[in-house]
């Protein structure tokens, strides 16, 4: 009798472990889908900085934050992770307008583009771009993105790289 309450008790530690294991798997699988949508919002932010660059839609001189002067388009400190407006870059003044940023996802049938498709706004992200001048022909762009995980932790992802006047 005393073996089969000790084998019980055992028995019962192991299923909390593995309930516990289990819980531990879902929200780290859940923050990686997190972790990558704000790894890509960084890289389609970064594109667009150089896209306007090597374009024409903007000169070398006035990839600046508007804190920096008068005509510059690049917001300060921390924004919601709005849609591109009207200019087509991200993290600009006349962002705004035009909505914050959705990400769509398979529905139940698990099948992207059907009727069931489950779309949802990114109000727990935050973008910051931070331009910073290094020389006259050569500036530092850092683009942040924050975000809180299914486990309540902020994270923030960054890139950073370099613009050069030469371009």
């Amino acid at each position: 009798m005393f073996e089969l309450l000790i084998a019980g008790v055992i028995f019962c530690l192991g299923m909390l472990a593995l309930a516990y294991a289990y819980g531990q798997g879902v929200a780290y699988v859940m923050s990686a889908s997190e972790e990558t949508i704000a790894r890509q919002k960084a890289r389609e932010t970064m594109e667009g900085v150089f896209t306007a660059l090597s374009t024409q839609h903007m000169t070398f001189s006035s990839l600046c934050n508007v804190s920096q002067g008068n005509g510059y388009i690049f917001v300060d400190g921390w924004t919601p992770l709005y849609q591109a407006g009207a200019d087509g870059i991200y993290g600009t003044t006349d962002d705004e307008a035009a909505g914050v940023q959705t990400v769509t996802t398979p529905g139940p049938d698990g099948i992207l583009g059907t009727a069931d498709d489950v779309t949802t706004p990114l109000l727990e992200f935050k973008r910051e771009i931070q331009i910073t001048d290094l020389s006259t022909t050569l500036k530092q762009v850092q683009v942040s993105i924050q975000f809180t995980s299914t486990r309540n932790a902020t994270r923030t992802i960054q890139l950073t790289t370099y613009a050069s006047a030469y371009n």
